[in-house]
């Protein structure tokens, strides 16, 4: 049994550390991290398992990770910011601002909004369904792929359906939500997430990995992978996170994740015009729901909370490491963090997503 330990953890009996522990001990992870803001804003950060298998090294508290997915919320924000400035319509056609780019069989710019891009209702092929696992998991993952790559690689393939008249999530829309923050701005996304959002409150660990930086800068946990359930895992923490690019590069803390959704859904970044449109939520797929009751703004997800209420984040899941977020108006805020992907049990991400939910209505 991998040992576990928790920083600042106030009784063996808290539920948040005993879901922590259960995420290491029963569903095999080799470590997780968490951080919760209840709503007096006092912080709580705890810690099990092992960073490192060989070593047994201890788990930095608050170390950083891969955010995976949640890196599309910090994209939906500035397209926000850009249409609050007057610079982007979001129910303008994409074609307007990247013409004769997004062009398909069965796709074509003219017919897809910006809005539908940041709700998943595009239509459009997610490319890491053709990368393969091999590209992004194996050999692969030390690969730099140019923005415009993944999406060729996305266009090669038809429409899922008309847009607007269905959902499916996909990475290929917040490729070109990148594509489109840099043609209107003139500037780099990682440039233009950094300057209007991780500056701007003040998140010290978090940072879009400049091309062809494979490491995690600061103390963190490896992250891991398995060729398939139940093979050992391996060590898959280095890895050139271009494949994702403006849908999933960021690398931050599970702090930092709560300061920016808490930021967020507080406005302290989006005019009130704005973080509405980033509310209005649509219905997703039962495949991304599995009876949470999640649903899909732009960027952003909102999921009924047991205790009452709704919880505002997104999911991570990327090559080593998995991340859950949830925000609440009332203040509350927490993120769970896993250090395998694929997770080594089938039902380990329904923990985590349990225990995300014990971490904003503990008492």
């Amino acid at each position: 049994m991998l040992p576990s330990s928790a920083a600042q953890s106030h009784s063996p009996r808290d539920a948040v550390r005993k879901g922590m522990e259960r995420l290491v001990q029963d569903d095999r992870f080799p470590a997780a991290l968490a951080a919760t803001v209840d709503r007096d804003g006092h912080t709580q950060n705890y810690t099990t398992g092992v960073a490192d298998l060989k070593t047994m090294a201890k788990v930095p508290v608050d170390g950083q990770i891969r955010a995976g997915s949640n890196t599309k919320t910090f994209t939906a924000t500035v397209v926000l910011q850009l249409v609050g400035e007057g610079k982007v319509a979001l129910d303008a056609p994409i074609e307007k601002y990247l013409p004769d780019l997004v062009r398909g069989e069965g796709i074509d710019g003219h017919h897809i909004t910006v809005r539908q891009l940041l709700q998943h209702t595009s239509g459009l092929p997610d490319y890491t369904n053709f990368l393969g696992e091999e590209a992004i998991f194996g050999t692969g993952r030390h690969t730099y792929y140019q923005p415009r790559t993944l999406l060729d690689v996305a266009l090669a393939h038809k429409a899922e359906f008309a847009p607007g008249t269905n959902w499916s999530y996909s990475n290929t829309n917040y490729v070109l939500a990148g594509l489109l923050i840099e043609k209107v701005t003139g500037r780099p996304v990682a440039e233009q997430i950094t300057h209007r959002v991780i500056d701007r409150i003040g998140l010290r660990h978090t940072y879009f990995p400049s091309t062809g930086d494979e490491r995690i800068r600061e103390a963190h946990p490896k992250g891991y992978s398995a060729t398939k359930p139940g093979a050992p895992l391996e060590d898959i923490t280095r890895i050139d996170p271009s494949w994702a690019w403006s849908a999933g590069q960021l690398i931050s803390t599970p702090s930092d994740l709560n300061r920016f959704f808490s930021a967020l859904i507080g406005g302290e970044l989006l005019g009130p015009n704005e973080l509405a449109q980033m509310r209005t939520t649509v219905k997703v797929a039962d495949t991304f729901d599995s009876g949470s009751g999640i649903r899909f703004g732009l960027g952003l997800t909102s999921t009924p909370l047991s205790c009452g209420g709704l919880m505002w984040g997104h999911r991570g899941d990327t090559p080593g490491y998995h991340t859950r977020t949830g925000a609440t108006d009332d203040g509350r805020a927490a993120t769970i963090a896993t250090t395998a992907r694929p997770a080594p049990t089938s039902r380990g991400l329904n923990h985590a997503d349990a225990l995300l939910n014990t971490a904003l209505c503990k008492r």
